[in-house]
């Protein structure tokens, strides 16, 4: 069976870089490999430049309408409860709060009306790159030819093994939990709050209007290893974990009935995006720790220059010249927060005296990463 293009993967990139495809007059076939496009996932958050390719895709109002407007971001100490400062949302734009199901739904059904077909319950086992195209394989044994392969087939991809040689990631000695909260009562704040303590944090924020409450709980510790954040943890366990965590913050952790948990490790960024007719998007070729909340905007970017190169010229070279160098930046930089969060003792206070003097010069920081429109 023969497509022009097949994208592996019915993520927010897959999905993204088959509409902006299909928007320029291709023929696309998505394979996912869950039998349904169930609502999974979390809280996520986008920022201007995610945003842009959002409108170029023709959703970014649909879009807006499910999700909460950011006022910004409040820092917290963890042991006094106290605001430590308030950072402005960026000049480039606000960022909005909604969760992954909502952002995926709009996708597909705009994808689904240029045209994109869904092949549900197709799981890729293996690659075959060639120069004049790329084959898949399915799990049943079925193999498939396409043109061009994209495989947005998250951090642990398969497609990746096959472009350039496995590498081994670093474990960040953090364990991070995740759980979603219905929220009856007066919503805390329409910002997210950071709550940091030596060796742990907590970032909150709402969803839907503030029915959920979309919390992430980071801590230090060796003994869970396990990557993917489709492992269930036990609640007590997370709120052992954060006690002393009081306010609002206290009264979300006490709110969970159920959680999940996941090892972060540092991958680094592949030094090939592409090998004959197989190109990787993403995670597949950037995964990132997610203390910059931009894991799928950088997915965004990807697809929406993906499509330009293939569809305006390039190819695939140009993409991975656009994309490599701002890729490793923003890896790098949530990276750096993974240690910032977690100060103790003396840099802690210098820290936090800095901030309290300086928020307002946080943002500006990042005006490199939100300002950024790849659509322009």
């Amino acid at each position: 069976m023969q497509s022009e293009i097949v994208v592996v993967g019915a993520g927010i990139g897959g999905v993204a870089v088959a509409t902006a495809l299909a928007q320029s007059g291709r023929d696309v076939t998505v394979l996912e490999q869950a039998a349904a496009l169930e609502e999974v996932g979390a809280g996520l958050q986008i920022s201007a430049n995610g945003m842009a390719v959002l409108r170029a895709l023709g959703v970014a109002d649909a879009v807006r309408a499910g999700a909460v407007r950011s006022e910004g971001t409040e820092i917290r100490d963890a042991a006094r409860g106290r605001l430590v400062t308030r950072v402005p949302p960026p000049a480039a734009g606000p960022t909005w709060y909604l969760h992954r199901a909502d952002l995926l739904d709009r996708l597909v059904e705009r994808a689904r009306s240029v045209g994109v077909v869904f092949d549900l319950g197709a799981r890729v086992d293996d690659y075959a790159p060639e120069d004049t195209g790329c084959a898949v394989t399915l799990a049943g044994g079925e193999t498939r030819r396409a043109g061009l392969v994209i495989a947005a087939d998250g951090g642990q991809s398969r497609a990746r093994q096959r472009v350039e040689e496995p590498s081994r990631p670093v474990f960040s000695r953090q364990v991070a939990w995740r759980a979603l909260i219905p929220w009856t009562g007066a919503v805390p704040s329409a910002a997210a709050v950071l709550t940091m303590a030596p060796g742990r944090h907590v970032v909150s924020y709402p969803l839907r209007g503030g029915a959920l409450m979309n919390l992430v709980a980071v801590e230090e510790r060796a003994d869970w290893t396990r990557e993917g954040w489709r492992h269930e943890g036990d609640p007590a366990a997370l709120r052992a974990a954060f006690a002393g965590f009081g306010g609002a913050v206290g009264d979300m952790l006490n709110a969970v009935d159920r959680a999940h948990l996941w090892a972060l490790y540092l991958h680094p960024v592949a030094t090939r995006w592409h090998r004959g007719g197989l190109v990787l998007l993403g995670d597949a070729a950037h995964p990132t720790l997610p203390f910059m909340a931009q894991g799928a905007c950088l997915a965004l970017e990807d697809a929406w220059v993906l499509a330009r190169c293939l569809t305006g010229g390039g190819g695939r070279d140009a993409y991975r010249a656009a994309r490599a160098v701002r890729a490793q930046r923003v890896v790098a930089v949530a990276a750096g927060n993974a240690r910032r969060f977690h100060l103790g003792g003396p840099a802690r206070w210098a820290a936090q005296a800095a901030l309290r003097l300086g928020g307002s010069r946080i943002a500006p920081r990042y005006d490199w990463i939100y300002g950024h429109d790849v659509t322009a």
